[in-house]
């Protein structure tokens, strides 16, 4: 005897409702053999919409044995489910259960896209079934556009999208007129003598008939099952089989489809709830802008703050006496001489170098008198110190030598003693009693820490300690080095010098690599401070985005529903959510991006000691920060997505 297709045995559903167990099918016995042509017959609430959802996998027994070819269902898991329902059996709803949005093609393609059938394929394919269904000038209209028979025709051509073995017809006809009731019924027998087996489930005896065998059922129970003498004689074929083999893309190609279906149902999605898809990523926006422009604002401080550590050298090491900062031994102690000048002048490492001896003395020209603060220099000074002029010239080798009574003036001083018409170039200042010829007067140059309103005056050195202060040492020694050479090593080699020629290490060096080393990191760690805080407002954004999409999957039950009936894996639903979620994210992360860059556009008119610096890295991590956030917060909608039961998702329109 020919083995059953379908095989029940003391089959048994239940639900809770409440403390009580509602029982609503038991003990069911049955037998259907391919190419049956089977009514399932009952009043309303009889139990049979409940039977044929055990028949199509949509639904679980809760006891018994239910065998599709021999295969155990019930141990099945969810993903084997959903291939049994994608490849074996073809639903045709009473509601059509068509997604509002897609046109007939895109409906009926449905399941082969969840099969990794090639699209041009599918496409080919669907366009073919509904000719061959009398929709062929209607394979753009979307459901809306389209009666209640054409609906339900494009129904059946997405139940044989992928074959269609097992027809499953729950009331076909219950919500046609009587007209369009007989045209389904005819293209049901005509399914049935291409050798499809139909399961109908129906109240009306009249459609019953049009099977070769009638199945009653009442309050959950089987009560007859008996052959129809009374069938309807189905007509020849005239529609298409779907081709088996040579149909499925490569692995690659399927998932690209159903990942392209996703993206596209995603888009659809957002595009149908434009205000609240923008809504959405408000606060992802603001997030993104705030990062962006928080990161490149401290980019931008940073890089001023090196650039003007950079301009004083950031290669330039000072030498001082004592043994440290602080040290209250330091102004005893005289070591610091010329002729150690002159050995750091002749290491290969050495660039220039400068002594330093400074005091404040009154300064006067004609009626005009000031303090200043008088530093007696090399001619390398300004050389080592990055210091350009503005007006003259600085003083040469041969003015230290010859104790030339010369000066450099800052512009401060020039400001104080000169009036704006005036070219202080040429003209005699007294430093103390001492009168000097101003040959130079330094450019204007902005502090990192703040402008020096102090007045300046350089002199060679050797007319500071010999006209001036009345001292052989120096008070500091300032040493420039090559570029190139590592700081450190030439600060190592200075400490090992100065030791050697002074016998102790009476001295002690400031290099200005290391403030600009700790600039660039207290910078830095700034930034990160104030990028943490503005991150906290994409997690709030996040939050935003996951309870959005909540709703979302409470709004779109009815569709992940269908997805699931026409054989959409677990996966695929979450992978369709999750998409979303990343669009949504992902979008407001671009807009937030570019409306950082209109803040960067703006902010120069309101700051100007800054310029905003963006960097690409900071852009991809903004993208890719989005991207994390969509994912995160997305999980959570998407995996209940993917947990919703067919049935309960079916039955919310």
């Amino acid at each position: 005897m020919e083995k059953p297709l379908i095989e029940m045995t003391e089959l048994d559903r239940r639900f809770m409702t409440g403390d009580q167990e509602l029982v609503v099918l038991k003990g069911i016995n049955l037998t259907i053999h391919a190419g049956e042509m089977v009514a399932i017959v009952g009043a309303s609430g009889s139990g049979k919409s409940t039977l044929m959802n055990i028949l199509g996998c949509l639904d679980r027994l809760s006891n018994g044995s239910y065998r599709i070819n021999g295969q155990e269902a019930g141990s099945l898991d969810s993903d084997a489910l959903a291939k049994l329902r994608r490849e074996y059996f073809g639903f045709i709803f009473q509601r059509y259960h068509l997604m509002p949005h897609l046109n007939a093609i895109q409906n009926t393609e449905i399941p082969a896209v969840y099969s990794g059938v090639d699209k041009t394929r599918r496409r080919n394919r669907s366009h073919e079934l509904l000719t061959r269904l009398g929709l062929k000038e209607r394979c753009d209209y979307r459901p809306g556009q389209l009666s209640g028979g054409q609906q339900q025709r494009v129904s059946i051509a997405r139940a044989l999208m992928n074959g269609g073995n097992v027809i499953l017809a729950d009331e076909p006809t219950g919500a046609l007129d009587s007209k369009s009731s007989q045209e389904m019924m005819a293209i049901l027998k005509e399914l049935h003598g291409r050798g499809h087996t139909i399961i109908l489930v129906t109240h009306d005896m009249n459609i019953a008939n049009y099977a070769e065998r009638i199945i009653e059922i009442s309050d959950g129970e089987i009560i007859r099952d008996h052959p129809n003498p009374n069938a309807v004689v189905s007509k020849p074929p005239g529609l298409p089989d779907m081709p088996c083999a040579g149909t499925l893309a490569s692995s690659f190609q399927a998932n690209w489809g159903r990942f392209a279906e996703a993206l596209k149902m995603a888009l659809l999605a957002m595009a149908s709830h434009r205000m609240r898809t923008l809504l959405t990523m408000l606060g992802i926006i603001i997030g993104i802008t705030s990062v962006v422009s928080v990161v490149a604002i401290g980019q931008g401080a940073r890089q001023k703050v090196i650039n003007d550590i950079s301009a004083m050298g950031t290669n330039v090491i000072d030498v001082y006496p004592g043994r440290d900062w602080g040290d209250d031994k330091a102004a005893s102690i005289h070591t610091l001489v010329p002729s150690d000048l002159e050995a750091l002048k002749s290491q290969v490492y050495v660039d220039s170098a400068t002594p330093g001896t400074s005091a404040s003395l009154l300064l006067r020209y004609r009626n005009v008198k000031a303090n200043a603060l008088i530093s007696g220099v090399g001619e390398q000074y300004f050389r080592a110190l990055g210091m350009e002029m503005s007006h003259g010239a600085s003083f040469e080798k041969s003015d230290v030598q010859r104790l030339a009574q010369v000066a450099v003036i800052d512009s401060n001083t020039r400001k104080k003693l000169f009036s704006a018409s005036d070219d202080p170039v040429g003209k005699i200042i007294f430093i103390g009693s001492l009168p000097c010829q101003v040959i130079g007067v330094t450019k204007e140059k902005e502090s990192p820490f703040g402008n020096n309103q102090n007045l300046n005056v350089w002199v060679p050195y050797t007319a500071a300690m010999g006209r001036l202060l009345g001292q052989q040492y120096f008070n500091s020694i300032t040493v420039r080095i090559k570029e190139g050479m590592p700081n450190q090593v030439a600060e190592k080699s200075i400490i090992n010098l100065l030791k050697q020629r002074h016998g102790v290490k009476d001295f002690y060096t400031s290099s200005s690599d290391t403030i600009l080393k700790t600039v660039k990191k207290t910078t830095a760690t700034l930034t990160l401070l104030i990028s943490a805080i503005a991150v906290i407002s994409l997690v709030v954004g996040g939050i935003g985005v996951m309870n959005i999409m909540l709703v979302s999957v409470s709004e779109r039950t009815h569709e992940i529903g269908i997805r699931m009936a026409v054989g959409a894996r677990q996966s695929d639903i979450m992978q369709q959510f999750l998409i979303e979620s990343v669009l949504v994210c992902l979008v407001g992360g671009v807009i937030g991006i570019l409306l950082s860059y209109g803040v960067g556009m703006v902010f120069p008119f309101f700051v100007t000691i800054i310029v905003m610096k963006f960097s690409i890295l900071s852009i991809v991590a903004a993208c890719l920060c989005s991207s994390l956030i969509g994912v995160l917060f997305g999980f959570l909608p998407a995996r209940n997505a993917a947990r919703l039961d067919p049935i309960e998702a079916l039955a919310r329109e």
